[in-house]
């Protein structure tokens, strides 16, 4: 009697068990869509690093639809090409608000790549119920204006300038710094904490150059850096004026090190760069995806995207992260909400640890160097 009645408990356990199991693992999404826009430069000169941006939210919401969507809501992707322009930026900003006022349930904007982008654009975002989370914008001023609903995956410029700074003057030892910016809002800022950094580590830069955004040669400013001697030349600046500064230099006969800010941590400035890219430094407010992402998610960005990850595919897939893990934790989707308990809660994603002051900045800030060797990023500081 008693074996027989273990037996019916065992064979009730087995029955039971794939029930349990089943409803234990995530469901799919049930309850219809929710849109998260991703507005970045896709067509032009910067096409590459907006792409890369796009390539990892895609990731980001196929990992968080498998797990059961977001409360539930099935992650629709939906890419925005602000053309790298500040004017097409608030276009952009706007097609997202009408999409809200038809009735579309918006989460928020992954976006925007470029500073100048995310400070027009942010005009309008300001005031929509809508969380916006920048993968690579540095400029301090954004965190500064007292949006509820903007935050960053990545470092600032208030972090970058000193760091680069140091690196120039204490490991490299550089006597004599020339500073070239470009003339946007990202140049320009980064261009203010690097003089105001050297300045503070009495080695003031020895010139300031200001230069056009994607020009097709730098060749008139040459003399002038020639004529200051510098033992080493730091752009804030993108990829675009990298590839076409340093092979200008080098051609020259200027042969001062050469770094460069986040802004060239692309592929496509050793590409364009060619032999010329050797040796060269450059500054990250991210990581390399080389050195944070496992084979895994490789191979699950390369089956997704048909390429591989770029600098920026983290960015753009823990920008989405950010959001998924604040409506979570909410445990709704209103924007105030989920902003207030983004500033409350702390959790990883593959930048690193996310914890936000009540800026929207993250309290940990994390700067990167590289230098190219053999035609690829090295991390040399901090040290792997």
């Amino acid at each position: 009697m008693l074996k027989r009645a273990i037996n019916i408990l065992i064979l009730t356990f087995l029955l039971l068990f794939p029930i349990v199991a089943t409803s234990c693992t995530p469901g799919k999404p049930s309850k219809g869509d929710i849109f998260v826009y991703v507005a970045a430069p896709l067509s032009g000169w910067q096409a590459d690093g907006g792409q890369t941006v796009v390539g990892g939210a895609r990731l980001a919401a196929q990992e968080i639809n498998k797990r059961g969507g977001i409360l539930g809501y099935r992650v629709q992707v939906v890419a925005l090409d602000d053309e790298a322009d500040s004017d097409v930026a608030v276009e952009v900003a706007q097609q997202v608000e009408d999409a809200i006022s038809e009735g579309k349930n918006v989460l928020g904007v992954v976006g925007h790549y470029n500073s100048g982008q995310a400070a027009a654009a942010l005009g309008v975002y300001k005031d929509l119920p809508i969380i916006v989370v920048t993968p690579t914008a540095s400029d301090t001023r954004l965190t500064q204006q007292g949006y509820d609903n903007f935050f960053r995956v990545n470092a600032t410029d208030a972090a970058q300038g000193p760091y680069d700074a140091r690196f120039l003057v204490r490991d490299l030892e550089a006597e004599r710094i020339v500073v070239v910016h470009a003339n946007n809002d990202y140049g320009r800022g980064l261009k203010e904490q690097m003089v105001s950094a050297l300045g503070d580590l009495q080695r003031p830069p020895v010139d300031v150059i200001e230069i056009q955004e994607a020009a097709d040669t730098y060749v008139t400013i040459l003399p002038r850096i020639k004529e200051a001697r510098p033992d080493a030349v730091f752009l804030a600046g993108y990829e675009t004026e990298g590839y076409v500064l340093l092979p200008e230099m080098r051609e020259a006969g200027i042969q001062a090190t050469f770094m460069a800010s986040d802004g060239c941590f692309l592929y496509a400035f050793i590409d364009g760069a060619g032999q010329w890219a050797e040796g060269a430094y450059v500054s990250g407010i991210t990581p390399d995806p080389k050195a944070v992402a496992d084979e895994r998610w490789w191979q699950a960005y390369q089956d997704l995207e048909a390429r591989n990850p770029g600098t920026y595919s983290v960015a753009g897939y823990s920008a989405l992260m950010v959001m998924a893990e604040g409506a979570k934790e909410a445990k709704t989707l209103d924007a105030a909400s989920i902003s207030e308990t983004l500033k409350e809660i702390q959790f990883s994603t593959l930048i690193g640890g996310v914890d936000y002051d009540q800026h929207g900045d993250l309290t940990e800030q994390r700067i990167y160097i590289f230098q190219v060797q053999d035609g690829h990023f090295v991390q040399i500081r901090p040290e792997p």
